[in-house]
C-alpha cells in the first residue's frame, strides 16, 4: 500500500490543531536506533554514550570524527504522527520522539535538557528536511518542514548531544534546564 502524503493545507490545518506543546517539562516517548540499513529497533530504554549517541545507531557507525552536533536526531512527537499519515514514526529514522516544544524561542542552541539519567544539549546544526524524507513524506511535507516563515519552529526536528552519559527510557521526564 502506498503511504498518503499530506498537503499542505492539511499539513497547515492538522499543526494549528494540536494542543501546545510543554515548554519545561516534557516526556520521551519513544526511542529509535537504526543498527543496519532500513533497520529499525524501538529500545525501551538505553544508556547514551557521550561517543557513540544512541549505542547501536549508525550514526556511531560512521568513521571519526563524527559531528557531535548531529548526534542525536529529536522530533516532536505530536508532529512526527501528523506528518507520518498512519506510517509508523520509526519511519523517519530520528532517535528520541519527545512531548517537549521545539522551537528556538524555547531551545536556542545551548539549552540544556535532563532525559533521565543523561544531560543533553541543544545544538547550533539545523535540521532539514531531505530527498528521503521527501520521498517517505512528500514533496508538501518538506516544504512544511522548510518554509522560511515557520522555519525557527523546528517542524523537522532538532539536534542534541550527550554532555552526560546515561539511562534513558521510553516515558521519562525531560526537563528543559534555564
Amino acid at each position: 500500500m502506498q503511504p498518503r502524503h499530506l498537503s499542505l493545507a492539511e499539513l497547515d490545518s492538522g499543526w494549528r490543531a494540536l494542543p501546545p506543546a510543554p515548554r519545561d517539562r516534557g516526556s520521551l516517548a519513544l526511542i529509535l536506533r537504526r543498527p543496519a540499513d532500513g533497520v529499525r529497533e524501538t529500545p525501551a530504554r538505553v544508556v547514551l554514550d557521550g561517543e557513540l549517541g544512541v549505542p547501536g545507531d549508525a550514526w556511531g557507525r560512521q568513521p571519526a570524527p563524527r559531528n557531535l552536533d548531529m548526534q542525536l536526531a529529536v522530533m516532536n512527537r505530536a508532529l512526527a504522527t501528523l506528518m507520518a499519515a498512519g506510517q509508523p514514526l520509526t519511519t523517519f529514522g530520528d532517535n528520541l520522539y519527545v512531548d517537549l516544544e521545539l522551537s528556538a524561542a524555547n531551545l536556542p542552541a545551548g539549552t540544556q535538557i535532563r532525559v533521565g539519567r543523561a544531560l543533553l544539549e541543544m545544538t547550533p546544526e539545523p535540521h532539514n528536511g531531505c530527498r528521503k524524507f521527501n520521498a517517505r513524506f512528500g514533496n508538501d511535507a518538506l516544504k512544511f518542514v522548510q518554509r522560511k516563515e515557520t522555519r525557527d519552529q523546528n517542524f523537522r526536528g532538532v539536534y542534541w548531544r550527550v554532555v552526560e552519559p546515561g539511562e534513558i527510557a521510553v516515558g521519562d521526564a525531560l526537563e528543559v534546564l534555564r
